[in-house]
């Protein structure tokens, strides 16, 4: 991304290569190729944007405002604004509409993660109601019962995330062993192992 500089203000920004009028030269699209050295361009007013993220967040969390530009010392850069955590409980408006915050939205993926493990091994329970001679083995049982725990555990930890970051830092995995032998987990959990 580039940066049209007249008179020490950005004019126009320039998202891809193309032919371009500066002043009274008719420039081709190859002014932004390797074939320009930075300081050509900069000469006739296009300079490289430099991207400032440090205001970005996590978009799964966060919405982040819209890049603002700006061009001082001879560099132009693109920086966001401070970001806005997304609702983490949810939320009812004046016709009683609901819209899901985070935990609710984090809660479902993790239901529906159950269901799916669950949904392999239902043929047992099935088996059972349909014959009387047929016993669900107990490793089967175990299982189905540890993927429910997990999961109702796992929903307590998202329900008892004080904030955005909170509920963000359940996901990210650190390392609880040593720097010898690694072990990376999160917070969070993880289900059983399908058997």
């Amino acid at each position: 991304m580039w940066a049209l500089v007249e008179d020490n203000a950005i004019v126009k920004i320039i998202n891809n290569p193309k032919a371009m009028v500066i002043g009274d030269t008719r420039h081709s699209r190859n002014i932004f190729s390797s074939r320009w050295t930075n300081e050509e361009r900069e000469a006739i007013g296009i300079y490289e944007v430099v991207f400032d993220n440090s205001n970005k967040k996590d978009t799964a969390y966060y919405t982040n405002t819209n890049q603002s530009f700006d061009f001082a010392d001879g560099v132009a850069t693109a920086s966001y604004g401070s970001a806005t955590a997304k609702e983490l409980d949810d939320v009812t408006d004046e016709d009683d509409n609901v819209t899901d915050g985070l935990k609710t939205k984090h809660k479902r993926i993790i239901k529906q993660q159950a269901s799916g493990l669950l949904d392999k091994t239902d043929w047992y329970n099935h088996k059972a109601l349909d014959d009387e001679t047929f016993t669900i083995p107990a490793n089967i049982t175990t299982y189905r019962a540890n993927i429910r725990s997990t999961s109702n555990t796992m929903e307590t930890a998202i329900d008892n995330a004080a904030d955005v970051d909170a509920l963000a830092a359940l996901y990210e995995y650190v390392n609880t062993g040593t720097e010898e032998n690694p072990v990376m987990e999160r917070p969070l959990g993880e289900f059983p192992e399908a058997i």
